[in-house]
């Protein structure tokens, strides 16, 4: 009996130790993580500097056709977390960004982008290590994708320089879950080539991706989607 007594209250004191353990090194794994608000939420920045044609109206033929996913294009995903006891904002972002877009008449009529999920990251290591291999299951689910549901009509006659925005609908699929979704985006056109950036606010759990809550780092249920492409011309 006594040995019992012995053994339960070795592990007892195990637990103890271990949570004591948890306490100290898990904010440790997080010791480089830094608040990012102050990471600007992606807009358009192409200018029409250079361009003989600046301020003047776009005609259709020079922004129909396919256009294509380019370099300087990222995508990831920004939200609020309480990190012990401050709230800190996470800012993740990768530039593994393909895909193409239509323009048909000043119609943009079908739009299909692929990220790959695995290569988003942070300021921080342990939170990425977290998000690719239990909240996103990218060994499951390596990409994300959205689709155009419906067309997204250019408000009047867009002018060469000269920022618009929208709103369109589509399909969003992040962890194997396929959602409708609102897109609040800008587009421009410098007078050769085309960049679109905007965000897709959504809550974690209509994804099944659970928000993680460790104690000394809980993450809020909502967030967003960022985007910005830098399109050329196929």
């Amino acid at each position: 009996m006594r040995r019992r007594t012995v053994v339960f209250l070795s592990i007892a004191a195990a637990v103890v130790v271990l949570g004591a353990v948890a306490a100290v090194v898990g904010p440790k794994l997080y010791r480089n993580a830094a608040d990012r608000s102050g990471v600007a939420a992606p807009t358009v920045t192409l200018s029409p500097t250079g361009v003989a044609d600046a301020g003047t109206r776009v005609a259709a033929s020079d922004v129909d056709g396919s256009w294509q996913v380019t370099d300087g294009s990222y995508a990831g995903y920004r939200v609020k977390e309480v990190l012990n006891g401050t709230d800190v904002t996470v800012v993740g972002r990768t530039e593994k960004v393909t895909g193409s877009l239509t323009v048909s008449g000043l119609r943009l009529t079908s739009a299909r982008i692929q990220v790959d999920v695995a290569s988003i990251a942070t300021d921080e290591p342990a939170r990425d290590s977290y998000f690719r291999d239990t909240a996103m299951r990218v060994n499951r689910y390596p990409t994300a994708v959205f689709e155009l549901a419906s067309p997204v009509q250019a408000s009047g006659t867009p002018k060469v320089g000269e920022a618009q925005s929208y709103d369109a609908t589509g399909n969003l699929t992040l962890a194997g879950v396929t959602k409708q979704v609102t897109v609040q985006l800008q587009a421009a056109f410098d007078g050769a080539d085309a960049q679109v950036a905007g965000s897709i606010p959504i809550t974690f759990a209509d994804y099944g991706v659970q928000a993680p809550s460790l104690g000394f780092v809980t993450v809020q249920p909502k967030g967003s989607v960022e985007f910005s492409l830098r399109l050329a011309k196929a």
